[in-house]
């Protein structure tokens, strides 16, 4: 089982939202408006581990082991959310989420391969690392700054377990999550190709309930995450980069095989087809 030392190791690692985060050095002069909506924005879509938690327990029933790191992991996603809420209580009580805004993004997602769906929350951890790396820099008041600096720490640690399963995974199944892994990677590291970030917030999970069957677009601004990626972070080409260049280097790492550019993965998956 990867449970114990997930658990140990994440437990090892695990911050205290009371004593680490430095709340006696708010500056309200470095905080503006359009700032502090995205944190409420960003707050609301980390509530949206709940939906995901339920999603990863109906469809592992026969991975107890699995099931049992959801309960790590749901933690410390609900726990990001309750920071940026608890921020916002203590600067900008205003803005702070209500439970009905909460609520609106739990929603059942349709059923799909536990396979294809592990890889997609493994690329989505990537790409958060580096999404709430980036808005640390962007934003300039020191406590949120250190809040998502922490945040992205967490996200990171979060790609590495759900890494683990997929390496065990591929020992259990071989080709089969060889593909699942591959067409789930080729497509999240392509966004460039696509137009939009791709992240599992922002893909359709409920037919029945297309087109408002995204997180975001049950958000309070469904708009809201390009104009944050675009026009506020500026999450442009060098830190897509990132996102692509660690999606590339673990499953290298994970298939035994260099991968330096999507088209590799692309062929790659290919052969696997074959």
């Amino acid at each position: 089982m990867l449970y114990p030392q997930l658990f140990a190791d994440l437990e090892k690692a695990r911050w205290n939202m009371a004593d680490d985060i430095p709340w006696d050095q708010f500056d309200a002069a470095l905080l503006t408006d359009d700032q502090a909506m995205t944190i409420k924005m960003n707050a609301i879509t980390e509530w949206s581990a709940l939906p995901a938690t339920e999603m990863f327990l109906r469809d592992n029933r026969d991975d107890s082991d699995f099931s049992a790191f959801m309960s790590i992991w749901f933690y410390e996603e609900q726990k990001h959310s309750l920071v940026l809420m608890e921020y916002l209580r203590r600067f900008r009580p205003e803005l702070c989420p209500t439970e009905e805004e909460l609520h609106a993004v739990r929603f059942e997602f349709d059923p799909a391969p536990p396979l294809e769906t592990l890889m997609l929350h493994f690329c989505g951890e990537v790409r958060l690392t580096q999404w709430y790396r980036r808005a640390s820099e962007w934003h300039t008041e020191p406590v949120i700054k250190q809040i998502y600096k922490t945040l992205s720490t967490d996200e990171a640690r979060h790609g590495g377990a759900y890494l683990k399963y997929m390496k065990r995974a591929i020992e259990r199944c071989g080709v089969e999550a060889k593909q699942a892994f591959a067409k789930i990677g080729f497509l999240m590291a392509s966004s460039a190709r696509s137009g939009k970030p791709l992240h599992p917030t922002n893909l359709h999970v409920n037919k029945d309930l297309y087109p408002n069957d995204t997180v975001q677009s049950r958000l309070p601004d469904p708009e809201w995450l390009e104009r944050w990626l675009d026009e506020q972070i500026q999450f442009g080409k060098e830190w897509e980069a990132r996102v692509v260049g660690g999606i590339l280097r673990n499953l290298s790492s994970l298939f035994d095989v260099a991968l330096e550019t999507t088209g590799d993965l692309n062929r790659y998956r290919k052969q696997l087809m074959v």
